[in-house]
């Protein structure tokens, strides 16, 4: 199986003949001649240096017999072997944090991320977890020995799922228009409040679902103003200008909180799920679920719109990075917006200023 997810196996990464591939207990992958009766750390043809995971894939286990042969248990499938199955997750040690090699795409599946890895012992909270992308993202991370929980002492991972779109106008009992506080507002509210359990449960991850439609928000750091980003009247609101503010509002948020708490082992992520993926979120108009309607076939399924999501939350290659933005599981740049030092500043204090009026109180 996990061939089949990884075959991007390019002849010149193959062994050649009488080379066998191991790994050490910690991870790292090294190479036995067993014709010269010989190892090394380097590949034989690429000369580069691999490691994989030092935990085994969920619900497998390492066991010794008496005459120290190494084997190796799959407890799902109630088989055994004698080749270590990270071997199948090997990755390439990396010159720089941020070399990223990009490994999936648009039509991987949350699961397929997920393959290999074992999250026991990690705790996640989902926002919007009871349907639609937020629902995969949970599934996923569950089956895979992680708890998803909406509250806990600790805090592995934290992602932030729910949202609205194409709402009419509204405002909350805090005086906000809904679109703006569900999507923005109380998002970084819960994230501000978490960040204590965030950092006992370091290294941590919180991931904030954005969307591409970031790029199309009309906000400078000239133009942002709370009128526009919380209006007072239906006359100065457009459901869809207000999600793309919201959704650039996450990215920002993102790459502030990435600065603030990358000394506290906490690494922040955006990212866009897809396109139009058929979820409930294009309940509240006709011609919105009669759009998604006619696009499902050309979309990604529920299960490749949390992929990206899931990528950010669990892939190992991301531990020592923060402030990233991706797409279809690879690294993209963000618009020139969401990069503008002075917008984010601007962001971050109206921000706190909305939750302090508001009557709450949060370390900001």
């Amino acid at each position: 199986m996990a061939t089949a997810y990884f075959a991007d196996s390019d002849s010149e990464d193959e062994l050649p003949p009488g080379w066998e591939e191991r790994a050490t207990a910690d991870g790292c992958v090294y190479y036995v001649n067993h014709i010269t009766k010989g190892t090394q750390w380097n590949h034989p043809r690429t000369r580069k240096k691999k490691r994989v995971s030092g935990d085994l894939p969920f619900g497998w286990e390492r066991i010794v017999d008496e005459n120290g042969k190494v084997m190796f248990a799959d407890h799902a499938s109630k088989t055994i072997t004698y080749t270590d199955p990270r071997l199948a997750f090997a990755t390439e040690e990396k010159e720089h944090p941020t070399d990223i090699r990009q490994r999936f795409d648009g039509s991987s599946t949350a699961l397929q991320i997920l393959h290999g890895r074992d999250l026991s012992g990690k705790v996640a909270i989902v926002t919007g977890a009871n349907c639609g992308i937020g629902f995969e993202t949970a599934r996923s991370l569950a089956l895979h020995g992680c708890h998803v929980v909406l509250a806990c002492r600790k805090l592995d991972i934290l992602i932030l799922n729910a949202g609205v779109f194409g709402v009419p106008f509204s405002q909350t009992v805090d005086g906000y228009e809904v679109l703006f506080q569900v999507n923005h507002l109380s998002q970084a509210y819960l994230t501000l409040l978490l960040e204590d359990q965030l950092t006992r449960g370091s290294p941590s991850r919180v991931v904030f679902v954005s969307s591409e439609s970031h790029r199309y928000s009309t906000l400078t750091s000239s133009t942002m103003s709370e009128d526009t980003l919380t209006p007072k009247s239906s006359s100065s609101y457009w459901s869809m200008m207000a999600y793309n503010h919201s959704k650039l509002l996450n990215v920002i948020f993102a790459g502030k909180l990435s600065e603030k708490w990358a000394s506290k082992g906490i690494a922040v992520f955006s990212l866009h799920p897809g396109n139009l993926i058929y979820t409930n979120i294009s309940r509240y108009w006709w011609f919105y679920r009669f759009l998604f309607t006619i696009v499902r076939p050309f979309t990604k399924s529920l299960q490749q719109g949390a992929s990206t999501t899931v990528y950010c939350a669990a892939a190992p290659e991301l531990e020592s990075v923060t402030g990233l933005y991706f797409n279809n599981c690879f690294r993209t740049e963000p618009s020139k917006a969401a990069q503008d030092p002075i917008l984010r500043n601007r962001v971050w204090n109206l921000t706190k200023e909305l939750i302090l009026r508001a009557g709450h109180t949060v370390a900001m």
